[in-house]
């Protein structure tokens, strides 16, 4: 009856990015068939926010409490702690560190997107801003789309030139800083006004917007939401936190106009991509079910290796 206690290095050494795809985008085909419940709740203090999202997902519900601090250094902008439960009667099985698990499933959720949406023959990438997560999207993005080269981008131009030359050398890809046109095109910044515009991206590009996760935030012009096809993580809450509320406050676009939620497309009751031409943007949240996906694997295969303290909250008899 014991509780696992697992570390960030233990998250590393038992899923790898592609344990995390697959379990992502099969929790997006539950989501888009209809068997999964997810709910979020956040609250905004000075300097940053809290955030909760949960969801049951087959017999395993996980509630997750990030801290979401920009301008945190030096410690890290997004910390926290998941709870994973047996939904069938409410035992904590594990406690586990946040910070990898979310960038992880964060990156998986784009790479499960770019699988379903992006041209197939995409080769170029993208990719404004250069912190932690946007190491986690290329190295995502990299297997599923035949990625070779890309541009990054991001405020301290020192940054990106050292980001550029570490992750493309560690990827094999020809990264160097600067910006411009691209197959793919990852937004991953705390930025609160939109950058990212109609002009800046290429007719059939696929955008995944990762940012955007609390209502302060915005990444993408609505009038490029406008002109593109929209696919969201969740509706509800992309209609709430995502880039979709800064187009439909701008009256750009409205709930209705958005094609489908990447679940359903994954299911197959959606269409996604109808022709090369379509620039499609993928409004990217995060939902609860990911992370009970990821916590999952991570679960189970600490089990089998017996990984982790275990613990007990319960006082002896």
């Amino acid at each position: 009856m014991d509780t696992l206690l697992l570390t960030g290095d233990d998250y590393t050494a038992l899923v790898s990015m592609d344990d995390c795809i697959a379990a992502v985008e099969g929790a997006f085909r539950e989501h888009g068939s209809g068997t999964v419940s997810a709910g979020i709740l956040s609250t905004h203090v000075h300097g940053g926010a809290f955030h909760i999202k949960s969801a049951m997902l087959s017999r395993y519900f996980a509630a997750k409490l990030n801290a979401n601090f920009p301008g945190n250094a030096p410690l890290p902008t997004i910390q926290g702690l998941l709870v994973l439960f047996d939904a069938g009667n409410g035992r904590p099985l594990a406690v586990i560190d946040s910070i990898e698990l979310t960038r992880q499933r964060t990156a998986a959720a784009t790479a499960v997107a770019a699988k379903h949406l992006a041209r197939r023959d995409s080769a170029t990438v993208a990719v404004y801003g250069c912190g932690a997560q946007a190491g986690a999207q290329l190295e995502a993005l990299a297997r599923v789309l035949p990625l070779r080269r890309g541009t990054v981008t991001d405020v301290d131009t020192a940054r990106a030139e050292a980001f550029a030359e570490e992750t493309g050398r560690r990827l094999g890809l020809d990264l160097r800083p600067g910006a411009g046109p691209a197959d793919v095109v990852v937004t991953c910044t705390t930025s609160r006004q939109p950058f990212l515009r109609r002009e800046h991206v290429a007719a059939g590009a696929f955008v995944a917007a990762v940012g955007a996760d609390n209502p302060e935030k915005a990444e993408i012009d609505p009038e490029l939401m406008r002109a593109s096809v929209v696919v969201a993580d969740v509706l509800e809450q992309c209609a709430v936190i995502g880039d979709l509320r800064a187009a439909i406050a701008a009256g750009a676009m409205t709930r209705d106009g958005v094609r489908a939620e990447l679940g359903a497309i994954v299911a197959g009751r959606a269409e996604g991509r109808r022709g090369d031409d379509e620039t499609i943007v993928f409004d990217s949240t995060g939902a609860g079910f990911q992370d009970t996906a990821a916590a999952a694997i991570a679960y189970e295969r600490a089990v089998a290796r017996e990984r982790g303290l275990r613990i007990s909250f319960r006082r002896n008899p």
